[in-house]
């Protein structure tokens, strides 16, 4: 077999399973694990897949755009008022001069109407974000490479090396998919490979999540809760959510929602975007007791 008709099958292999291993494209190819590695490496270099520990998978192609991930457009207008209160908590945390890195997603682009004012460095991988910054503030803004995810609103790179590399920050603030008692939980590959470059940049990570994100959410184990220093949520945060994240060493901060301005995202520019793209809150609050699955349960103390 060729090497084009040999790459061509295991592109195919690869869209109709979704990721597989090297053994297992060993077997379907009848090909060696020297041949099999080659190729991976040949498709991965031609953005074609994205190699994974012992296996690959295929590599959404920049004109589709896709990820496994829920649509930006889908999040932005979920749980609006309490994502709008944990933004405005984790802009206030924001020390002048600093730089900080802030990934892509719904709650971290809201941290924009708060950081207006001050003058930062701000490595993102959400051009979203980083185009209402550079409209709205005198933030410094810095983009790593890769291609533009248009339904997530984010810049991914299949590659090693990118711009990230160059930049270090005391804290990163991101949103996740979920979180577990197990750790921060992705919903797709590539999105894992992308956040865990960003975290190996940041000494202290702050993680942005409403409630909605502690219930027994599926995935891919982004990182142990080890790596997070900091969870801002808001009141309706389970308590055994909470007291489990304490006892393993993560300091919680809940934040009671906001009510909404008429444009809070800001409206119709959001809109437009996303269309075309396809000050410290008041003191935190505890939630009364909630449930949740997936979750040791809360001590009576």
């Amino acid at each position: 077999m060729t090497n084009h008709k040999r790459h061509k099958k295991l592109l195919k292999l690869l869209d109709e399973h979704g990721q597989a291993s090297t053994e297992e494209l060993m077997a379907w190819l009848s090909a060696s694990a020297a041949t099999v590695r080659r190729d991976l490496a040949w498709l991965a270099t031609h953005q074609q897949l994205v190699r994974l520990r012992g296996g690959a998978q295929r590599l959404p192609q920049a004109g589709g755009g896709l990820l496994r991930s829920q649509t930006f457009r889908h999040n932005i207008g979920q749980r609006a008022a309490e994502k709008r209160a944990i933004a405005r908590y984790a802009a206030g945390l924001c020390l002048p001069d600093e730089t900080v890195i802030i990934n892509g997603g719904t709650t971290t682009f809201m941290m924009a109407e708060f950081l207006a004012t001050r003058r930062l460095r701000i490595l993102t991988n959400s051009f979203l974000l980083a185009e209402r910054l550079l409209n709205t503030s005198e933030n410094q803004v810095i983009l790593p490479g890769g291609s533009i995810y248009r339904e997530q609103n984010v810049i991914v790179s299949p590659f090693e090396n990118d711009i990230a590399q160059h930049h270090y920050a005391a804290r990163m603030f991101m949103g996740v998919h979920g979180i577990s008692a197990a750790g921060l939980v992705e919903a797709d590959p590539l999105l894992v490979q992308a956040e865990r470059r960003l975290m190996q940049q940041a000494e202290q990570l702050y993680v942005l999540v409403d409630s909605s994100k502690f219930e027994g959410r599926s995935g891919l184990l982004l990182c142990g809760l080890d790596r997070v220093s900091t969870v801002i949520t808001d009141t309706g945060a389970p308590d055994a959510a909470v007291q489990w994240l304490e006892r393993q060493g993560v300091r919680v901060v809940a934040v009671a929602p906001e009510a909404l301005p008429a444009h809070p995202l800001p409206g119709a520019e959001l809109e437009a975007a996303v269309h075309h793209s396809e000050g410290q809150p008041s003191a935190p609050q505890r939630s009364t007791a909630r449930r949740s699955r997936g979750w040791p349960a809360a001590s009576a103390s």
